[in-house]
Order: C-alpha cells, then structure tokens, then sequence
C-alpha cells in the first residue's frame, strides 16, 4: 500500500485545502498548502517515474494499477495543478484584465486538487467504471471554476455551456460504456480485450466503441465536439483557461489512449481511419478558428482545438510508441502553453487581455517578448524548442503505422499553425502603439517572473538536451 500513498496525500492535502478557508483568518493557507503540498508530491511521482524502475503495482483485486506508465502521467497532471494553483494567486489579490479579483482560494484550489485526483483515478484504472468516474471527478470539479467569479457574467455563460456540453459528453460516454458491457459483461479492461479480440466484428463492440470516442472527443476538443472551448476559455478565469489547455486535456488524451492502446488495440486498423479522420479536421478546424482571433485566451482556446488533433494522430501508431510520445508532448506542451498564460496573466495586470495590449511589447520589455516567443515557436514545432521534438515524435508515431498521408497533411497544418502564431508574436514585436494612445505599463509580480523564467528554460533545455524524451521513451518501450 505504500505505492497509494502519495496519492493518498494528494488526497488529503485537497481536504486541507478546502477546509482552510472556514475560518477566514489564514486566507494564505489554502495557497500555500497547495502548493507546498503539490511540490513534494510531483518531486515523489518525479523521483519514482525516472529514477526508480519500479515494477507494476496491482491494487483492490486488480481495478487499480501503478506502473510506468500511471506515474509519467500523474507528473504531467501535478506539474498542470502545481502550474495553475501559482498562477491563480494573482487573481485573487487583485483585479485581472479589467475583472474582478476571485475569492474563496481555499476552495478554488481545493477543486483543482479534486480535479487532478480524477485524472490519476483514470491513469490507475483497470476496469470500465472505475475509469468513466476518474474522467468525471477530472471534469465535474471544472464546472464550478468556471463560473468561480459570480459577479462576473461571462463567467456564469461559460459555466452554463461547459455544463451542458459536459453532460451530454457524459451522457454519451456512459451510453459507450455500457454496450461495451453487454459486449464484454466484465467491467475489466483485460476481459474487454480478451473480448474484442474473439468478435472484433461484433455490432454491440462498435457502437459502444463509437459511442465512446464520441464522449472523449468533447473532453478532449476535438471537432465536431469542440465548439463549447472559445466560449468557456473567455469566460474562465486565467488559471482556469491555462488548466483546461493543459491538465483537461491531459486527462482526456491519457483516457482515449488507455483504451485505443489497450482493449481497443485488437481492432485497431478498423479503428485508425476514424481516428486520422477526427485529427485531421480538428487540427484544421482549430488553426482556422485561430485565424480571426483578437482575444488571447479565444486564441488559446482555437491552438488547443488544433494541438488535439496531433495527440489523436499519434494513437494510430504502435502502443508503446504513441504512449511515450504523447507523455513527452504533453510535458512540452505544458510548459509551453503555463509560459504562454504566465506572459498574458501580466499583461492582464494592467490591460485587456486583446491582441492589441500586446503592441509595443518589444520596445517595453524586450525580455517579456522574447520568452512570449519561445512559448509560440514551441507551439508552432520550432527547434530547438522541445515542441519540435514533441511534434515529431507525434508525427512519428502516426509514420511507423505507414500512415503517410495523414502526416503529411498534418505537417501542412503545422505550417498554418506557424502563422497563427505568428500573429501573436506580430503585435508583440512589429505592431506599435499609436501616436496619442497610452497604453498602461506593463507590471509584474516576482511568481510571476520566476515561473516564466523556469518554464522557458525548461523548453529550452528539454529541446536541446534528450535526457527528458529519451527517458520516457526507455521507461515505456517493452522490455
């Protein structure tokens, strides 16, 4: 049981902080509980994941593993929480991008620990049920963020249509799920793909297996299902926005792979044109939506929809290959997408947060606009950042499964993708305030220029340095 007890603390410390705020005479504690707490349990998983080679750990009969695989997984989900709970600080102590400050932090972050329990939940699933509610307890925590500023009406707008897609994703989930029983009748992901492997033709199989897809497609933003992201991404706050781009969609990726990658893995040449289909009209859909965007967290909402896709085109590939390309890419894109949120929280300090409180960037702060460009050529798949080791492992991932036109297509995306990023980094750099117009001078916090600092080294060193991508790569290929 000493392998569950980090979790177990992770567990705790979300009580913790959601009891610290009952007094009201420690509004700090919550804060600084989470992420104290939130440190030492990543450098735990950290520490186990690539240090140790720890063989499999089976727990309560079977329904719940820790492996390799669950610990890479559950750094990428604390590193996401560790990133928004110090992110979220300012915002409750003062005003940002002409909203109101947050209150209650004891229980703002007390649902983001919820939400990161979920996504280990899903991580260590070993049967059907288990796994739906660890992807419940990673979303349902989100519908209450969203509208966490009451005062605030886009903030309530958002609330409502992340719950409504929210739940008709469930609805559609668990409908999955439940052929997929009837299938199989076990709940077991062995069993399942015990199953599939005897009737992989079967009616029951693929409506559930559709079904399913379905479900995690609106988790995960991919097209048709992600129309509900620009909306909720403007009316969140700040943290929330950067933790939907980062940890939701962590979560969604590590479920739809635990699945494509395990029981699902017997019809997988039946099931790879569906999932070249979903990531290519998604990473399509996204770069266009992003074409026309002037509001910088619309805009994160549009690259998220496109990055999607690269993670689903990754699933066409050999198991062991996908698996370790999307845990590497998700660390990159983590570090790249928490950079990009860290840049636009300070603008947000002191101006709206439009592509126009950008201009004269370069001039002001010339070292602000250089890291606000490492974030976007990251994103776009520049090297030396690590979003293009990221991407190629993706794109690879997709060619060892000699699906070549799908990687050129999606190579095609990148070059679109590079433009909208771009154009981000064209009213920080060329675009100039004009003669008579003050804009507000930017301002920061130390956290602030601390985590900005981090997470650029960190891209930098993670794309020039292979220890990170060759460490994942070993720990997860078969032995």
């Amino acid at each position: 049981m000493h392998a569950l007890l980090p979790d177990l603390v992770l567990m705790a410390l979300a009580f913790f902080a959601a009891f610290s705020g009952a007094g009201r005479r420690r509004p700090n504690l919550g804060f600084h509980a989470s992420w104290i707490g939130l440190l030492g349990v990543l450098a735990v998983y950290a520490v186990r994941a690539f240090a140790l080679d720890a063989a499999p750990v089976d727990l309560f009969g079977g329904a719940w593993r820790i492996d390799r695989l669950g610990l890479l997984w559950r750094v990428v989900f604390t590193l996401s929480a560790l990133c928004a709970v110090l992110l979220s600080r300012g915002n409750f102590q003062r005003r940002s991008g002409g909203r109101e400050a947050l209150t209650q932090p004891g229980e703002f972050f007390a649902l983001l620990l919820f939400s990161t329990l979920g996504g280990i939940t899903v991580v260590s699933a070993r049967e059907l049920l288990t796994l739906f509610i660890g992807l419940e307890l990673a979303t349902i925590p989100l519908f209450f963020l969203a509208a966490w500023n009451k005062r605030d009406d886009s903030s309530g707008e958002a609330s409502v249509k992340y719950v409504a897609m929210g739940g008709v994703s469930s609805a559609v989930m668990l409908f999955g799920l439940s052929y997929l029983y009837g299938f199989c009748g076990s709940l077991s992901l062995d069993a399942l793909a015990v199953r599939i492997a005897a009737e992989p033709d079967h009616a029951l199989l693929w409506i559930g297996v559709l079904f399913v897809i379905a479900g995690a497609g609106f988790k995960l933003t991919l097209f048709p299902f992600h129309l509900w992201a620009p909306d909720v991404y403007e009316g969140s706050s700040t943290p929330l926005a950067a933790y939907l781009s980062v940890g939701s969609k962590s979560v969604a990726i590590a479920f739809l792979a635990t699945l494509v990658c395990g029981p699902f893995a017997a019809v997988r040449e039946t099931l790879t044109p569906v999932l070249l289909l979903l990531a290519g009209a998604t990473t399509l859909a996204g770069n266009l939506g992003a074409l026309k965007q002037g509001r910088l967290r619309r805009f994160m909402a549009w690259s998220g929809v496109s990055q999607a896709g690269f993670l689903v085109l990754a699933l066409a590939g050999p198991a062991p290959l996908a698996r370790s390309s999307l845990v590497f890419y998700m660390f990159v894109y983590a570090f790249a997408n928490y950079l990009a949120f860290f840049v636009f929280a300070i603008v947000a300090r002191s101006r709206d947060e439009g592509f126009s409180s950008l201009r004269g960037m370069s001039r002001e702060w010339p070292a602000l606009a250089v890291l606000l460009a490492i974030s976007m050529f990251s994103l776009a798949g520049i090297p030396p950042m690590a979003g293009f080791l990221g991407k190629f492992g993706l794109l690879a991932s997709a060619a060892s499964g000699k699906n070549f036109l799908a990687v050129a297509f999606m190579v095609l995306n990148g070059v679109i993708g590079l433009y909208i990023y771009l154009t981000v980094l064209r009213s920080a750099w060329v675009d100039r305030v004009a003669d008579g117009e003050a804009l507000a001078p930017l301002e920061s916090g130390r956290r602030e220029r601390i985590m900005v600092w981090i997470l650029a080294a960190a891209l930098l060193l993670a794309g020039i340095v292979p220890f990170l991508s060759q460490r994942i790569v070993q720990l997860l290929s078969p032995h």
